[in-house]
């Protein structure tokens, strides 16, 4: 795969609506347009992903955008604490990768029936099952997740299915308020939120960072 510049293109959310809209426009039938949206945890993936996706909706008739995001694919905590992971959750290890790829073959396949999928409730830090619904109208996918370029068996499976990767182009100290503030609001205390982003947010960031130079576009949002 041809390695993307490392120069962001520098966007507003409407140019990139506006783009993806004359992408799922020239759809035939029976065709999806899977577009993956990654970055650091933190970086706005999940605004930038429904704000796409509200964008091609409000453009075009019969809603045919939708969000999946792989947090769905997030273990149990019965499955981490069996793991022994529990303390760490987020890291690559405490997702179902090999379900996750699954459904992204259903997606790019599946496009003449209903594809079920999972979807993470940050309240209850818990996965719910089946809610999700792509129809065959949704033409267009956002998958949004950190870990769609890793390089990593299995996670190397995934990019595939993705007719583009767009990398979310933000700094370390754009995400680290963020992140605390997201810990925080999920009922740690501060301390115990720096002690999280420590362990495994910033690790994650290291890490993700080191897919950015596999996407086909760097994207620099002006507000997320």
């Amino acid at each position: 795969m041809t390695k993307t510049s490392q120069v962001p293109e520098e966007t507003s959310v409407q140019s990139l609506i506006d783009d993806i809209c004359a992408k799922v426009a020239n759809l035939q039938n029976g065709q999806r347009y899977i577009l993956g949206i990654t970055g650091y945890p933190g970086a706005g993936k999940s605004t930038v992903s429904g704000s796409l996706v509200n964008g091609v909706n409000a453009n075009i008739k019969g809603d045919p955008a939708m969000v999946v995001p792989m947090d769905g694919y997030h273990f149990s905590n019965e499955k981490l604490h069996e793991l022994k992971l529990a303390d760490l959750k987020g890291i690559p290890e405490t997702f179902d990768a090999h379900g996750f790829i699954s459904l992204l073959e259903r997606l790019r396949n599946d496009t003449t029936k209903n594809v079920y999928c999972p979807l993470f409730d940050r309240s209850i830090e818990a996965s719910i099952q089946d809610a999700i619904v792509i129809e065959p109208k949704h033409k267009l996918c956002v998958v949004e997740g950190n870990y769609i370029l890793l390089k990593k068996e299995p996670w190397s499976n995934c990019r595939k299915y993705f007719d583009e990767v767009w990398f979310l182009d933000v700094t370390f100290d754009t995400i680290l308020p963020r992140l605390l503030d997201r810990h925080i609001q999920g009922g740690r205390t501060p301390e115990g939120a720096q002690a999280k982003v420590d362990s495994t947010d910033l690790p994650n960031a290291r890490l993700v960072e080191e897919t950015k130079i596999y996407a086909d576009k760097l994207v620099k949002v002006e507000a997320v």
